[in-house]
């Protein structure tokens, strides 16, 4: 039975820097993935099933099962092995839901990019990457990133992947008011649509040059989010005051990230945080290297 992480996604830096004529904004943005995330498992069934479990499942199970992604992810999949002439079996699939929900790190993307590699595996089906990243694609924008699972920049609307080497990994707290916040409101909101492009990254294995070159980069989404949701600079402030060395939105949040020197520190904050906050997601996590 595969069990494949569905590791949350931060955006660390996100510059809008234009939009399609479809109506697509265009982005750059330097995007990493965290130890803490969502799980999805799978096993053969004799008819399909989808389970929704973890503490933060409730805020999902007034949504239609065909209408999350996890689902939507199991039926394109099936769809182009359809189209191959393969009739792929029932499967019974389990999200083990762990981040918060419409929060700007990516856990339903992430959830339909674990669904795919859960099923390749348990169908022992190869569709290839570029029909795989055809698919992901369709899915959503953030889908091919969380794909592929690895620090990296995103161009265009979020197909155009470079992999990038950081030689260290970040300690963050990941905080969020429980406060949703709409994405599309958001991009709404945008005062600038064709803003500056991402600066070249500087300090890729220098992890205090990195974060120097981070606060030179921007979340272009932050100033509109901040205005619709004015709990987002509340949690910005309190990553600060908790010892943040570095603090900022991610996506179109309402989540926060707060960097911090060490393990310790973001385990401090963590707790001083949940003790501050209890109303509030907070946890501290690691970045994963690879």
């Amino acid at each position: 039975m595969p069990e494949i992480d569905a590791p949350a996604k931060i955006n660390l830096a996100l510059h809008i820097t234009g939009r399609r004529a479809d109506g697509y904004h265009l982005l750059e943005s330097f995007v990493v993935f965290a130890e803490l995330g969502d799980r999805v498992s799978a096993q053969p069934a004799d008819q399909d099933g989808f389970l929704l479990e973890g503490p933060e499942a409730a805020a999902l199970s007034t949504e239609p099962a065909h209408s999350n992604l996890v689902i939507r992810a199991r039926d394109a999949l099936r769809d182009a092995a359809r189209q191959t002439g393969v009739d792929l079996p029932p499967v019974d699939i389990r999200l083990d839901k762990r981040l918060p929900v419409a929060s700007g790190i990516g856990g339903g993307s992430a959830d339909a990019a674990a669904t795919l590699k859960a099923l390749c595996l348990l169908w022992d089906f190869a569709p290839g990457q570029e029909t795989l990243s055809r698919i992901a694609l369709d899915l959503g924008a953030d889908v091919p990133m969380c794909l592929d699972g690895r620090p990296l920049i995103a161009r265009g609307i979020g197909e155009t992947l470079s992999p990038m080497e950081l030689g260290f990994t970040l300690d963050l707290v990941i905080v969020n008011p429980r406060v949703g916040v709409s994405t599309p409101k958001v991009f709404s909101a945008l005062e600038s649509r064709n803003n500056p492009a991402l600066p070249d990254p500087e300090g890729l294995n220098d992890k205090d040059q990195f974060i120097e070159w981070l606060s030179r980069a921007r979340n272009d989404l932050q100033p509109p989010a901040q205005r619709i949701v004015p709990e987002i600079s509340e949690c910005l402030f309190a990553l600060s005051r908790a010892g943040a060395d570095f603090a900022r939105m991610s996506g179109s949040g309402a989540s926060c990230f707060g960097v911090f020197a060490n393990t310790e520190a973001a385990q401090a904050a963590e707790n001083h945080l949940q003790q501050e906050k209890p109303d509030w997601f907070v946890a501290a996590t690691r970045t994963i290297a690879h």
